[in-house]
């Protein structure tokens, strides 16, 4: 589980069936001290989490398997957000 703050949505026009109606989100990930932590990430979201929300990811795609099915290609996803 890991810290970060959602920079925006991301739309598509293809996508593979198990992530269809799924929202995107990307995601800059954060070090404890707020700063930067690699790359951001694409994230599924069904928190509903808006721009600039900190939201509490997981890169565990057996929780995403379990939401989207054994065939989604997806790893990151929302798991709860935190407490202002």
């Amino acid at each position: 589980m890991q810290l970060g703050r959602v920079l925006g949505t991301v739309t598509t026009t293809i996508k593979h069936p198990s992530l269809q109606g799924e929202r995107l989100l990307v995601v800059q990930l954060e070090s404890r001290d707020g700063r930067r932590d690699g790359e951001p990430v694409l994230v599924f979201d069904r928190m509903g989490a808006g721009r600039g929300d900190q939201v509490l990811v997981t890169s565990d795609g057996a929780l995403l398997q379990d939401q989207l099915g054994k065939t989604t290609p997806g790893r990151w996803s929302v798991m709860g957000l935190p407490d202002r």
